[in-house]
């Protein structure tokens, strides 16, 4: 295990202490020093390990960078049809004076459209967006609001009924998911209430008013909400497609994306036999990233913007721009999926696995809080987490006497709670990749996580008292 803290501590010191001598307060360069280290410490030398290990680091998150390019683009079309202005608009009209009730209303709607959508980043994508721009013309530090979007599409990722944390635990250990479900409408509802005063009475100051940064400029400021809405709709209508996608494919209804691309056929290897578009992605290591659905849920709705006549002409300046505005974050990513790789090739994550197994007696509830809250940390996902560890940790927890319904509640929360945690939550770098798209500002990921622990210690501790109940 000593080999898994060092690297982890190494990259929180080089982040957090910005004397650090030559690096400190470079998040590239800490990302790709902690994988470096991780190696050596594994014992993994041999320089074709090492490009192996980044290679399979960007494999896994190459969705994650082609969301980033893709979310761009369609962020930058909805600056050109004015989606954005419409959307500043409305929100400053109706909350100007109060802006701690306008965070907590977005929060509140960003774990509504969690709660249906059933993933962060989809949530994120879809509804976090838009709130974008009202909160940086509340002059909130960047990671301020990638903190603010986070905490409420993770909080909907968990909150019934499309809780695919809830769903996944009460399956590892096969009891009935419905008990489990109805005590995570409680639970999850708390975690919300203390999300949102965090948000609204921490991180706002009673100063950060819609319009206190002069330099986003707030259209339609002297009208009502409604008359801008009734006026500017027509700007909402790709958004509103790309809503309706998604939803189709949380439903399990159609996957548009896969199934367009299925039926486009590539290769034919014999007469019986051919290759459509979305096999031959899916087999190219790093383009597959394209095939992810939300990816492609976001791709059909560029496709869909072309049929208004501002993208079409000025098409070549939203790509240019959209790619100019995520350079930085294409970096940063390039520079994780290093990190994340030599995670994974040092035998960092076995580890970490087998440290949970070798527990016994009352000392697994507290090891296995650990390991799972270590394993989220380094690989940032939620399902990873209760796939690798809750496996046999949940299973272990009911022989040792833990009820059912409750272990998995706790697992549920504990994934929750470790995925949040820095330095590799990967809903945090999606958000702050558009921040930084969408305005030209840089984010610091890791920055945006410290601000966003008290919901992963909240998540932590519903998970310890269902442990412990």
């Amino acid at each position: 295990m000593i080999a898994v803290v060092i690297p982890v501590c190494f990259l929180l010191l080089v982040v957090l202490w910005k004397k650090f001598p030559l690096i400190g307060g470079n998040i590239n360069a800490a990302l790709l020093l902690t994988g470096v280290l991780t190696l050596l410490l594994g014992a993994v030398s041999d320089p074709a390990d090492w490009i192996a290990a980044w290679i399979d680091g960007l494999n896994r998150m190459a969705w994650i960078m082609a969301l980033s390019i893709t979310g761009g683009i369609f962020a930058e079309i909805s600056v050109q049809l004015g989606t954005v202005d419409t959307i500043i608009g409305a929100l400053t009209a109706k909350f100007r004076s109060h802006p701690r009730i306008l965070v907590v209303c977005i929060i509140a709607t960003l774990v509504l459209a969690g709660s249906l959508l059933g993933d962060a980043i989809a949530a994120s994508t879809v509804v976090g967006i838009l709130t974008f721009g009202i909160l940086v013309s509340m002059n909130l530090e960047n990671e301020k609001i990638a903190a603010i979007v986070m905490m409420g599409a993770s909080v909907g990722s968990i909150m019934p009924p499309m809780t695919q944390a809830l769903a996944l635990s009460s399956s590892l250990i096969g009891t009935d998911p419905d008990p489990v479900i109805s005590i995570g409408y409680k639970t999850v509802f708390i975690c919300f209430i203390v999300v949102a005063v965090y948000g609204a009475m921490i991180l706002i100051k009673k100063d950060n008013v819609p319009g206190a940064n002069k330099e986003i400029e707030i259209k339609f400021e002297s009208e009502t909400a409604g008359d801008i809405l009734r006026k500017n709709w027509k700007s909402l209508i790709p958004l509103c497609f790309l809503i309706v996608v998604i939803f189709l494919r949380t439903l399990k209804i159609v996957d548009v994306g896969p199934v367009i691309l299925k039926n486009i056929n590539f290769l034919k290897i014999s007469d019986e036999k051919t290759v459509n578009m979305y096999e031959l992605l899916s087999g190219i290591s790093i383009v597959s990233g394209l095939t992810n659905g939300i990816v492609l849920s976001i791709i059909c709705a560029i496709a869909f913007s072309f049929l208004f006549r501002k993208v079409r002409a000025n098409s070549g300046q939203i790509f240019r721009q959209s790619l100019t505005n995520v350079q930085r974050t294409l970096i940063l990513q390039i520079c994780c999926s290093f990190m994340l790789g030599s995670f994974y090739k040092s035998g960092a994550i076995d580890t970490v696995g087998a440290f949970a197994q070798s527990l016994n007696g009352n000392v697994l509830k507290l090891g296995g809080t650990g390991a799972m809250c270590l394993l989220g940390m380094l690989t940032g996902s939620q399902s990873t987490t209760q796939n690798v560890v809750f496996t046999f940790f949940g299973p272990a927890l009911v022989a040792f006497g833990v009820d059912p319904t409750r272990a998995a509640v706790a697992g549920a929360h504990l994934a929750a709670a470790g995925q949040g945690m820095p330095p590799a939550d990967l809903t945090t770098f999606v958000i702050c990749g558009m921040i930084s798209s969408q305005f030209g500002k840089k984010v610091d990921p890791v920055k945006s996580m410290f601000y966003s622990l008290p919901m992963c210690i909240v998540f932590l501790i519903t998970g310890l008292v269902f442990l412990y109940m």
